[in-house]
């Protein structure tokens, strides 16, 4: 049972907490309790093993293919976290004997994990356990643990076994070779794992310290080794009132880890190598594992709080909502953001399920650029970069992926792990419930519109930064060759004279082998319209650096090409008698399905279990926002003023489209809330608003069993801040057009404009701008032009502005 109101005090909206254990019920706060620092993601499994369990740890970019026929992924390394504890002989368990109390809290301003028990075991004595866990944003290679008992009642024998355990698997798949082992000294493992097709090392450490009412005790453990493991057995004499405390410091460290590759600027991909051997990435890891033991879990934890401190006081986002559990989401929010991205290194991406699980094998898709970039480009220019540079070094195998498909230009994998990987999707998916067989997962092959996504996400990026140096060393690049790939992409119809895009899927999946869907073809537009307006700019602005990228990529004759294919690709218009944009060749002919059986399950993807995905593809039926996401990504672009984006038109399509949308992705309900916002309408952009926090927050306790939904996550930050703060990029212009819902009094945030921060306090009647800049700054509130310095307050009603 899950409690989001038990802060008080100063931690008052900061923890989430789990008031009843349920050995069944495990997945749900292992995913979103998860601990994590963009390095290293560590799934929150308990200490003591329970059968339905997933321990899962995870470096970021350490991908493998575990065998032939499978796709690459990242492998679950060897576990730490696990304690084998016995009282008096008998197996600790909260299955067995009877729990008092028990609560395991993340505390979100921490980012620490703690579970508190008072357990009465088989033979009546009852004992206290603490239970406190940290993956560290001070150090990205550490992980503390610590283990606080006290005997209540009874003398007591306790023992616990803790080791590294590389006997670990993705499901089943086990993607490492046998590797060293050793104990030094009786209290430090070490570990050597090595990946089967990657080769990538992989050295894992550990570290114990134990004390009896706070003296150290030197006990002398049994060592035990063996097949991918070593572990270590202390047996200890508690009485009655004494304190016991055993702590594990451990380490990882990979043979990719940034300081220890380089970048072999010979080559447009990208190729890390070792500097130095193993043994010196050993002796390295060796050391510092001894400093940190000499340091202790305390001063370790605080220098971790203290750089979580530091990450809370910049990106700032509060609201002061009758609803508490609003400023409780939001936060969860912002820690997952952080915890999952990996601002250390631009070789990285960010998985869909983050670095909480094996869903979706760490893969990363269009939900970063999409849905997560966002947050980055609005509050931390460097993380948001290095984000767009990953895509940058993968772009030689989209170009190997467009080749393959008999394209040009580069086409962009929908799943991506390594940025030399390429194409990374599954072939097979769920079961087929009419054949029996497994369905073809098709998006790897024709769901394109990624190839556009990431285009605009460097429009976004761009505008909203002013960084023209990452237009100039990859983003023009990127730009020209995406829209290559659409000019090739494009199919002729003689009959209508006109350029089509057929056989592709949507961002709704639940349609497959698609002519024209409505959201591919503007994005592929606005693809090509950028890379013109780019080549135009570049030939105004800098006409060396046009005739180098001339030279590199024949600019001139693919500019002829874009203008031609710009000017006659068919995009679908509103229909005369509703504005309706049809979202694809067939859509609005398609047969009808009372859907409100789906609209109210209590989980997502129900539909299947009536019907199998041919029998989907013939019903109006759509899965997550398709077009509607053209308004609210388009009109943040030159395309603003398109008379098929009107207000109108936008609203129209709202009203036809939100019906027929199941939400069973969670990338769907932040762009409603948006677009909701947009049209005035605040009361249902709450309701949705809600339950897109509730897609991992809500009161269900299995649908986050395969990992967060690191989209959504995303999602509730702009949800927030685009859609209540009415924030947004509009005609290459900042816009602030706020709309609080009826249970926010207070909505204050941070983003940055052009390298300048700007703080935000919206309430009923006022919006209010800060800046610690004298430079001038200009936005605009409901269509008129405000300007100023250092501050300015702006009277409102509800959806306007007072006079002013």
């Amino acid at each position: 049972m899950m409690n989001y109101t038990s802060g008080n005090g100063n931690i008052k909206n900061w923890v989430l907490s789990e008031e009843q254990f349920h050995p069944d019920q495990l997945g749900k706060c292992e995913s979103i309790m998860y601990l994590g620092n963009g390095y290293l993601g560590l799934r929150s499994a308990t200490e003591e093993p329970y059968l339905q369990e997933k321990r899962n740890l995870f470096v970021n970019g350490t991908f493998n293919q575990g065998e032939e026929n499978e796709v690459t992924e990242l492998p679950n390394l060897a576990d730490m976290t696990r304690f084998d504890m016995k009282i008096d002989g008998e197996r600790f368990s909260l299955e067995f004997g009877k729990t008092k109390e028990y609560v395991r809290q993340l505390n979100l301003k921490t980012a620490e994990l703690t579970r508190k028990i008072q357990w009465i075991s088989p033979k009546g004595k009852e004992i206290w356990f603490q239970f406190r866990r940290f993956v560290s944003l001070h150090n990205l290679h550490l992980i503390g643990m610590k283990l606080e008992v006290e005997s209540v009642s009874h003398p007591i024998q306790l023992t616990i076994e803790s080791g590294i355990n590389g006997q670990m698997t993705n499901s089943g798949s086990q993607h490492f070779l046998e590797g060293e082992r050793r104990v030094h000294q009786k209290c430090a493992l070490e570990m050597i794992q090595t990946t089967k097709e990657s080769k990538i090392n992989i050295i894992l450490n550990a570290v114990h310290t134990l004390r009896i009412n706070g003296e150290e005790i030197r006990n002398d453990p049994e060592m035990n080794m063996s097949r991918r493991k070593v572990w270590l057995t202390y047996n200890v004499a508690l009485q009655p009132s004494d304190q016991f405390v055993f702590e594990k410091l451990a380490t990882v460290y990979t043979s990719v880890d940034k300081e220890f590759s380089r970048y072999d600027k010979g080559m447009y991909d990208v190729e890390y190598q070792l500097d130095d051997s193993i043994k010196y990435i050993r002796k390295q890891a060796s050391k510092e594992l001894q400093e940190l033991h000499n340091k202790g879990y305390e001063m370790l934890f605080n220098q971790h709080a203290e750089k979580w401190e530091t990450i809370w006081n910049i990106y700032k986002l509060e609201v002061d909502s009758t609803e508490s559990f609003d400023q409780l989401a939001l936060r969860f929010s912002l820690y997952h953001l952080i915890a999952m991205t990996p601002a250390h290194d631009e070789k990285m991406g960010i998985g869909a399920k983050a670095l909480s699980g094996e869903g979706y094998r760490g893969h990363s898709f269009w939900d970063t650029e999409i849905f997560i970039l966002p947050f980055f480009t609005y509050s931390n220019q460097a993380i948001a970069k290095s984000l767009l540079t990953y895509r940058y070094l993968g772009l030689e195998s989209a170009k190997r992926k467009a080749k393959a498909n008999g394209y040009e230009g580069a086409m962009y994998p929908w799943e991506a792990a390594k940025p030399s990987d390429g194409e990374v999707t599954p072939e097979w998916g769920d079961i087929d419930i009419v054949t029996g067989k497994p369905t073809k997962i098709w998006p790897g092959l024709i769901e394109q519109h990624i190839t556009a996504d990431i285009a605009f996400a460097i429009y976004q990026y761009t505008k909203v930064t002013g960084d023209k140096d990452f237009l100039i060393a990859y983003g023009y690049e990127i730009i020209f060759e995406t829209a290559t790939f659409w000019a090739s992409r494009l199919e002729w119809s003689s009959e209508n004279g006109q350029y089509y895009i057929n056989d592709v899927i949507g961002p709704d999946e639940y349609k497959e082998h698609v002519n024209n869907n409505a959201y591919t073809n503007y994005m592929a537009y606005f693809n090509l319209k950028l890379a013109i307006r780019f080549v135009d700019q570049l030939k105004q602005d800098d006409k060396k650096r046009f005739l180098q990228m001339d030279k590199k990529l024949d600019l001139n004759n693919h500019y002829l090409n874009w203008l031609e294919k710009a000017e006659k690709l068919y995009l679908p218009e509103p229909r005369a008698k509703d504005h309706v944009i049809p979202q694809d060749d067939t859509y609005l002919s398609l047969k009808e399905l009372d859907l409100s059986k789906y609209k109210n399950q209590d989980s997502v993807r129900g539909i299947y279990k009536d019907y199998n995905p041919e029998q989907i593809n013939h019903f109006q039926v759509t899965k997550q926002a398709d077009t509607l996401l053209i308004f609210y990504l388009l009109e943040q672009t030159f395309l603003a003023d398109d008379e098929r984006l009107s207000q109108q038109v936008k609203s129209a399509n709202f009203h036809f489209y939100e019906p027929r949308t199941l939400h069973d992705s969670s990338l769907s309900l932040s762009t409603h809330v948006i677009l909701a916002c947009d049209l005035g309408k605040v009361d249902l952009a709450y309701e949705m608003f809600t339950k897109l926090c509730e897609t991992d927050l809500g009161p269900s306790m299995d649908t986050s069993n395969e990992g967060i939904h690191a989209a959504s996550i995303g999602g509730m930050w702009t949800a927030a801040v685009f859609g209540f703060g009415g924030v947004r990029l509009y005609q290459e212009e900042l816009r602030i057009n706020p709309q609080l819902p009826t249970q926010w009094k207070q909505l204050k945030f941070v983003f940055h404009w052009r390298g300048h921060p700007l703080h935000i306090t919206i309430t009923k009647s006022t919006l209010r701008v800060e800046a610690s800049t004298m430079e001038n700054i200009r936005f605009r509130v409901f269509e008129k032009a405000f300007t100023f310095r250092e501050s300015i307050e702006i009277p409102l009603e509800k959806g306007s502005l007072l006079s002013y």
